[in-house]
């Protein structure tokens, strides 16, 4: 499963989701992507104010920070990852 995070340059919060991710969900079958939505007009309207964000690829799933590990689980459960 493809999972996108929305991200963008010089972002503590991104970062410490990335983490979050990366940690939590080890063992985990999924693909983690990484967006800068400072390339795309259209992604800086929809998430400069709630960045960073988890989604499923091909799902209106999202999951909006501040997420911490149980919200994540709870998550990707929901997206059956799990």
């Amino acid at each position: 499963m493809q999972l996108v995070l929305y991200t963008t340059e010089y972002c503590q919060l991104c970062e410490e989701a990335q983490s979050l991710i990366y940690n939590e969900c080890e063992g985990f079958d999924y693909e983690l992507k990484l967006i800068d939505i400072s390339d795309s007009d259209e992604l800086m309207a929809r998430y400069a104010i709630r960045i960073p964000v988890l989604a499923m690829v091909d799902s209106s799933a999202e999951l909006d920070w501040p997420f911490d590990a149980g919200n994540l689980l709870e998550f990707i459960k929901k997206l059956r990852l799990v």
